[in-house]
């Protein structure tokens, strides 16, 4: 038995770890920068994914809200393709061991490297009537995240590339100290669609908190909407559709268009050259609309398969908290805690 253990430990191929909070509604952005990449690399990694609700209650959050999406998110992973055969789907809170490393990996992390944390300034300033210690100290729950189960390679968007580089930092820094205890993640950031930007200003990221709906395209909102939406989306008054510098509306709408159709930016403007935008939108919000409708009627049918869901976190759960007490132990013990 214990062979075997170990062997679950030492993974042959190599493993990766990312989450989405449960905070909102789950984006086109969201499906394109993260899900669709996660389902794609299940085939070669052993992969983690979760549903970081401890992340999201550094700004307040309703509780029954908060359960709800909980729960939509994991159903959400799976009608988007995430295998619970094939990948280890979890809710965070479901494991203590997240809030546990944690606190350890707090102390081994300077007040003055969390002080330059972009994502820190920017939610102090969106939410400054509850600046709260959890928004500072959300990278090190972060690096937690990720060192907690020895991954290797962590999909982000290039917003969240300050964090894995101060999670890097630390587990360098304890490794120093006691040894080879963390493995050194490294960064997955896919080239095309890793970032997709709002519809209405597309020189911000798409937001799923944006107050405007208009700005970003829901992944279970209907096909209607979403072809509406693309439509109307900020553009240029250039109607040349070119992939270039300072053509954010449009580089944004190509950038949704080679996701779905696998086509590069030359390819794409092959394809439209002649045509305005008005053409080049309504082919962008049929190829989106068309790319989503799978994962639109699987949404539909597991949201009401309570048990199945609930199945899955359960037994996600349990796979999580076995690789994540390993890790656990292996540092209460380096640091010293005494261990009966």
């Amino acid at each position: 038995m214990d062979e075997v253990k170990d062997l679950a430990a030492q993974p042959l191929k190599k493993r990766i770890f990312s989450g989405i909070q449960p905070s909102g509604i789950i984006t086109l952005g969201n499906y394109i920068g993260a899900i669709k990449n996660w389902v794609e690399l299940q085939r070669d990694y052993e992969c983690l994914y979760c549903v970081v609700d401890l992340h999201a209650i550094t700004v307040r959050q309703e509780p029954a809200e908060l359960r709800r999406r909980t729960f939509e998110a994991i159903a959400l992973y799976v009608a988007c393709g995430i295998d619970p055969e094939k990948s280890t789907i979890f809710v965070q809170s479901h494991v203590p061991a997240h809030a546990e490393l944690a606190w350890v990996l707090g102390c081994y992390t300077g007040f003055g490297e969390l002080s330059r944390m972009t994502q820190f300034k920017d939610k102090s300033q969106k939410h400054s009537d509850n600046i709260n210690s959890g928004l500072f100290t959300y990278p090190v729950l972060m690096a937690s995240d990720i060192l907690l189960y020895q991954a290797n390679l962590v999909p982000v968007g290039i917003d969240q590339k300050q964090h894995i580089e101060l999670t890097r930092d630390v587990a360098l820094r304890f490794n120093s100290v006691y040894g080879d205890v963390f493995t050194i993640p490294e960064p997955y950031i896919k080239e095309t669609g890793m970032k997709i930007n709002s519809l209405t200003d597309p020189t911000k990221k798409m937001s799923k908190s944006d107050p405007n709906p208009s700005s970003y395209i829901a992944v279970i909102e209907n096909r209607d909407d979403t072809i509406r939406k693309i439509k109307r989306a900020v553009t240029d008054s250039d109607s040349v559709i070119k992939h270039a510098p300072g053509k954010d509306g449009i580089n944004n709408l190509m950038s949704i268009y080679s996701c779905f159709t696998g086509k590069s930016f030359e390819e794409i403007e092959k394809e439209f050259a002649g045509k305005g935008y008005g053409d080049f939108k309504a082919a962008v919000g049929e190829t989106c609309a068309d790319g989503l409708e799978n994962v639109r009627s699987e949404y539909a049918r597991l949201i009401k398969d309570k048990a199945y869901i609930e199945s899955i976190m359960k037994s996600g759960a349990e796979k999580a908290f076995y690789m994540s007490r390993k890790t656990l132990s292996k540092v209460y013990k380096k640091v010293g805690f005494y261990h009966v």
